[in-house]
Order: C-alpha cells, then sequence, then structure tokens
C-alpha cells in the first residue's frame, strides 16, 4: 500500500511518519524505497543502510543529520534522465527522513538509559537485600531509616520492628560512643571493632564500617553502617593470642609475653628512675625426674613450681615459663637489696618436697639475677646476663640446694665487644667486608626452587665470618642500618641483573626490611634500585614485621601500595610472634604470611607449636595469602606443614644459606628438595 502512494508531498509525509512510526528493519527500508518512488513516479527506488557509490545515470541521495549518516536512497539509471527538480524533492525527502530517524535514534538512546538506571536501582535494590553484609541507614540523630535482609538475619529484627527505633538499642551499653554520631558526621567516617546485642539478648563482637551520607549540597544528612559477624574471628584471634604468649602447660606467660611485658616495664622504670631486676631460673635434677617417671609426672611437677613460684611474688612481678625446665621472674619497683633476698625466698621454695602421683621428689634450682640499670638496659640483654649468672650458680654441680649468682664482669667486656663492631662496620663498607648468603624457598609441593632470602654476612678481618645477629641490633642502634640496607639492595639487585644476564627466569629474593627504613622514601629508594640495575619489581619480595603495620596505619598502607606498585610482593616475617590485632591483615597488600622458626621448631611434638601454625596457616588460606614456614630442619616438620597447607618451606632440611655461586648452581641444575619417604618409595 506504501508503495503506492502518489506525488501529494502530504500523504508522502503521512506516509513516511507512519512507517517510522510502526515500522523497523528491512520492512522500514522497503516501505522507504516505496515512499521515494512514489515521491518521483520513478520505478525502482530502495532505501539501504549504509555507504552507497552512485550509479552513472542513476540517483543516489544519502540521509543523514547532524554529521550522522543513516542510510540512502538509490535510484537505478533509467531511459529519462533524472531531473534536477526530482534530485530536489529527493534531497528533501532524505532531510526530512534524517531528521526522523535522529529524533527516533534520540528517543531510543533516552529509553535505552532509563531502561538502564530502571535495572541499576533495581538490581542495586537486590543486592542490598541480597547481601550477607547488614547494611544500615541512620539520619544525623541515630534513628534507623532503611534496615536490610542481611540486618534482619544479624539482629533478628524485622525491617518493621527496627525502622524508626534509634539504633542505641543494639547496643551492647547505651552510653557506648555516645558522641561517634557527630564525630562522624564532621570527619567523615569510620571502622571499628564493637560489640553489639540481637533481638536474643546475645553479644556478640561486629566489624563495623560508618559513612557519612549527604545532600546534593554536600551537606550531612545521615550515616550508613555495614556490620558483620566477627565473633568467631575474634575467638580465633583470642585463641591464637594465648597460644602464641602464654605457656599452655603452666599457664604463665611465655618468652614472647615476657619480653614484651618487661619493655613496657623498662620504659617506665626509665622514666621514674627505677630498680629492678631480671631472674633466670633452672631447676636442677628435672631430667632424671623426667625420663624416669615419664613426662607426665615431669609435667605436673612443671605446673606445681610454677604455682608456688607465683604465689611466692606480687601480684605486679612477671614469672614467665622459658621452655622445658626454665623459669624466669622480673622485678621493678624494688631497691637494690631486694634481688639477693627474693632470690633466697625462691630457693627457699624448694626446701619442701613435690608429691607428684605418689612419689615425694626433691628438687633444688639455680638462679642467676641481672640488675637494671647497673648491667643492662632492655630486656634481651637482661636476660640473657641472667643466663650467664644461672650458669655460674650451677658451677658447683648439680645439686637440691642449688644457688643464685649475679652478674657483674662480663658486661664491660661485652661493652667494649660492641664498640669495636660499631667501628669495625663502618670500616666493612669502605673496605668491601660485607657479603650476601642467600638461603632457598621451596615449594613444598613442587619441591622445586620458588625463589631465595638474601642474608647478609661480615668477613671480620679478625673474628671471621660474622651472623646478622653479631651486628645488625647495633647497626639498627646507631643508624647505620640504613646505610646497609641500602647495600644489601643495592647488592641483591646487582646479582639479580647478573642471573638475568646469565639466562635465568626471574626469581623472588626477599630482603628484610627494619622500622627504621620503613619510611615514605623507601618505595623510590626500592624503585630507583630496580630501574639502575634494569630490573622488574617481580625480582624482589620485601618481609616486613608485625610491629610495622601497628602505627600510622594509613601511612603504612600508602608506602606498602607504592611498592606493590612497583611489582614487588610483600611477605609478613615472624607472624605471630608480635602482640596486635589480627585485622590489619585484610586492611593491608600482603601477599604471604612467614611462620616463625619459635613455632616451626616444636613440631610435630609440641602441640603448642601445631596449634599455633595450624591457625596461622587457616588464617591465611581464608585471606589468600600464601603461607611460609622458616626453620624447618626435618620430614617430619615438612609432613606437617605440608598437610596442614602451608605452601613453602625455608630450612636447613633443604640447604642452609650459601653464597650466591652456590644458590645459581642450585638453579641451572633444578635441584630440588630430597626426602627419605621419597628415596625409599622410588628404591
Amino acid at each position: 500500500m506504501l508503495s503506492s502512494v502518489g506525488t501529494d508531498d502530504l500523504a508522502c509525509c503521512s506516509a513516511l511518519l507512519e512507517a517510522m512510526q510502526n515500522l523497523h528493519g528491512m520492512a522500514l527500508h522497503a516501505a522507504l524505497g516505496g515512499i521515494a518512488s512514489g515521491l518521483l513516479k520513478r520505478p525502482g527506488g530502495r532505501y539501504v543502510i549504509g555507504a552507497s557509490a552512485p550509479v552513472e545515470g542513476g540517483l543516489c541521495q544519502p540521509v543523514q543529520c547532524e554529521g550522522a549518516l543513516f542510510g540512502h536512497f538509490v535510484f537505478p539509471p533509467l531511459t529519462r534522465p533524472y531531473s534536477d527538480q526530482e534530485r530536489q524533492r529527493l534531497a528533501m525527502l532524505a532531510a526530512f527522513l534524517g531528521r526522523l530517524m535522529q529524533g527516533r535514534a534520540d528517543t531510543e538512546q533516552r529509553v535505552r538509559a532509563l531502561d538502564q538506571i530502571e535495572a541499576k536501582l533495581e538490581q542495586q535494590a537486590q543486592i542490598l537485600n541480597q547481601m550477607h553484609e547488614s547494611v544500615i541507614t541512620m539520619d544525623p540523630a541515630g534513628f534507623i531509616t532503611s534496615w536490610n535482609r542481611g540486618a534482619e538475619q544479624l539482629f533478628g529484627y524485622s525491617a518493621m520492628e527496627a525502622i524508626g527505633r534509634n539504633v542505641l538499642f543494639l547496643y551492647e551499653n547505651e552510653d557506648e560512643e555516645d558522641s561517634l554520631h557527630d564525630l562522624f558526621l564532621e570527619h567523615g567516617g569510620r571502622e571499628m571493632e564493637v560489640r553489639r546485642r540481637k533481638k536474643s539478648g546475645e553479644v556478640f563482637w561486629a566489624s563495623l564500617s560508618l559513612s557519612v551520607m549527604r545532600d546534593q549540597n554536600g551537606h550531612p544528612i545521615g550515616l550508613i553502617g555495614y556490620l558483620n559477624d566477627i565473633t568467631e574471628r575474634k575467638n580465633a584471634e583470642k585463641l591464637i593470642h594465648h597460644l602464641a604468649y602464654y605457656d599452655a602447660l603452666t599457664g604463665l606467660p611465655n618468652r614472647t609475653l615476657l619480653t614484651r611485658t618487661v619493655d613496657q616495664a623498662l620504659e617506665e622504670a626509665r622514666h621514674e628512675n627505677l630498680h629492678g631486676c631480671v631472674m633466670f631460673i633452672d631447676l636442677n635434677r628435672f631430667k632424671p625426674i623426667n625420663d624416669t617417671l615419664g613426662h607426665v609426672a615431669g609435667d605436673m611437677l612443671l605446673v606445681e613450681v610454677a604455682m608456688r613460684l607465683r604465689r611466692a611474688l606480687r601480684e605486679q612481678d612477671v614469672v614467665a615459663r622459658l621452655g622445658a625446665d626454665e623459669f624466669a621472674v622480673a622485678l621493678f619497683g624494688i631497691d637494690k637489696d631486694s634481688p639477693a633476698y627474693v632470690a633466697q625466698k625462691l630457693l627457699a621454695l624448694f626446701d619442701d618436697p613435690f608429691f607428684i602421683d605418689g612419689h615425694e621428689l626433691r628438687v633444688g634450682a639455680s638462679i642467676g639475677v641481672s640488675l637494671y640499670p647497673e648491667n643492662a638496659t632492655d630486656t634481651e640483654t637482661l636476660l640473657r646476663l641472667a643466663d650467664i649468672a644461672m650458669y655460674r650458680a650451677k658451677q658447683g654441680g648439680e645439686n637440691n640446694e642449688g644457688g643464685y649468682a649475679c652478674y657483674s664482669e662480663e658486661m664491660n667486656r661485652n661493652t667494649l665487644d660492641l664498640l669495636r663492631i660499631e667501628t669495625g662496620l663502618l670500616h666493612a663498607f669502605e673496605y668491601n667486608e660485607l657479603l650476601l648468603y642467600y638461603q632457598p624457598k621451596v615449594d613444598m609441593q613442587t619441591l622445586a626452587i620458588t625463589g631465595a632470602e638474601a642474608l647478609v654476612r661480615w668477613q671480620h678481618p679478625e673474628r671471621g665470618l660474622l651472623l646478622p645477629g653479631e651486628f645488625i641490633p647495633i647497626a639498627e642502634e646507631t643508624g647505620l642500618i640504613v646505610q646497609l640496607s641500602d647495600w644489601v639492595l643495592d647488592a641483591v639487585c646487582r646479582q639479580a641483573r647478573a642471573w638475568k644476564d646469565a639466562g635465568l627466569p626471574p626469581i623472588r629474593i626477599a630482603l628484610n626490611v627494619t622500622a627504621r627504613e620503613f619510611t615514605r622514601s623507601l618505595p623510590d629508594r626500592v624503585g630507583a634500585a630496580l630501574e639502575r640495575h634494569m630490573l622488574s619489581g617481580e625480582w624482589l619480595e620485601l618481609e616486613i614485621t608485625e610491629s610495622m603495620l601497628m602505627h600510622s596505619t594509613d601511612r603504612v598502607i600508602s608506602i606498602m601500595e607504592k611498592i606493590c606498585g612497583l611489582g614487588i610482593t610483600v611477605s609478613l616475617d615472624d607472624f605471630g610472634t608480635g602482640y596486635s590485632s589480627l585485622s590489619y591483615l585484610k586492611r593491608f597488600p600482603i601477599n604471604t604470611l612467614k611462620i616463625d622458626r619459635s613455632f616451626t621448631m616444636g613440631i610435630p611434638d609440641d602441640t603448642n607449636d601445631c596449634a599455633i601454625a595450624s591457625a596461622i596457616i587457616g588464617i591465611a588460606k581464608q585471606l589468600r595469602h600464601k603461607v611460609i614456614a622458616e626453620g624447618v630442619e626435618d620430614e617430619k616438620q615438612f609432613n606437617f606443614l605440608r598437610e596442614a597447607g602451608c605452601n613453602e618451606l625455608q630450612g636447613y632440611i633443604f640447604s642452609r644459606p650459601v653464597p650466591a655461586p652456590d644458590f645459581h648452581a642450585m638453579l641451572l641444575e633444578g635441584r630440588k628438595l630430597a626426602l627419605e619417604s621419597a628415596s625409599a618409595s622410588q628404591a
């Protein structure tokens, strides 16, 4: 019908509008060709999409608007040529159609945009209700304005029960954080861990993140709260904390917590000019008793000893079990005569026998004493000197009476030794006495080398090869650690470049980063070293400690993100030995957790170490971090860790730290970890 439209322009326009309104696709194209033929009274008119080359003698008119080309009207060559009037009429039709096409396109675009907005709003509403996370909105006064299904499931209140009530009804204590809302509206939000109460009355731990809602003018109009139940994680943190800081047998603090506690006491003693002491206590004749009566009886004896020590001292005094039959006591706020008196009092505790499993047992003790500030001003030195003094107390031989000794003369010689090391370290840079050893890291599944940790050594001209523990603490104390770290960084990059030039694929070399060098300049220093040696970041890994994450969180995150931006991975060294919340693990860009050797060495015989290692691996897996265990020395440790899900190991079971040429040889030969069980199965 449309193809038979006459030449009347109004009828033509009407037909064009009808076609544009009701037809699409090929049907529309055919109708447009018919309308053009009817307008010109010429047969063969067609409408085609896209470009169309004019045919000699024919007619081709583009349909366009505002630079947009929609198609062409095309007519074949005929016996009677096309007149200028026909061309003009076709051009007018094309212009009108172009405007209609543009209007239609604009309308369709607006409809699609509205559909997308509507779909997005619907999707967001569904997402909000499908989220496991509890989402709550409040007005500036704290009255709840929305409550998603996640909140219903978390708290047990329906939206009808919650909306309109003040959020304080969810608090464990309604006086808690009564001024937080003004703080949030002023400063823009905050994250925290809080305790909240469910409809059932159950109190639980929640991770709360608050954000400010603002109107179009930027004025605060309320808060959005995101809550997750973290009770299970908090319980795990509490368990790991207890396992990491307390002795499982006696319940006393272990060496790690003792060190931390004494560190705090020393800080207070420095400010208030107090005196103190550390005592190292070793039982006499414990081993024969343990070997004769068995470990159960030995453990019962240790528990009794711990109870006697604890009861004999003040509440503020620290009693710790260091391991086996070794205990430590720390006293502060005492006069100069107190250490001798307390040592004699503790020795007297062993005058009475211990009744264990029907046996009357008599044991003695040897006590070494170091004084603060006379002998030392730091925890580790005080413990070490007390240990030396304890061995002096034992010089009379194993006996039930025991005795005590105070450290005195060795400290002077030790101070001179430290000064010599400090001076010598300055010369070490000048005379190239420093060198690097590499301890391989091994994949626990493939048994192949995955990387290495770079460890600095000092080829001392008089004392021979010195390990890091003999000069790193002095470098940190004197500020030489930054210069030493720069040397290590450059030496590692230089060696990595040599391996790259030798055709080796990238292999990550781990560097230890101390707290003193973990500054805003670190990413630039590392980036400059990579650029200087023309290396990518995949050659390096930085190992940091938990203590670095505890302060100036935003600054630390910024530094770590810049490091990761270089392609460098970050490993958390000595994990589990710090004293911090595990919440930072989800906030910092950490790739790997490194289980400290203090937890590895007791595996699999020490249930405490096994529990800590398993807990760390479990948490790491949930957070999708890799786990590497250091200090792995035998196949029993290897088997336990691999079954627990540990990814990599580092330890003497594969190799001690070796010079660069030896490590290079290992890589070239593709050396793998050789296990006795594997060799036996192959035989």
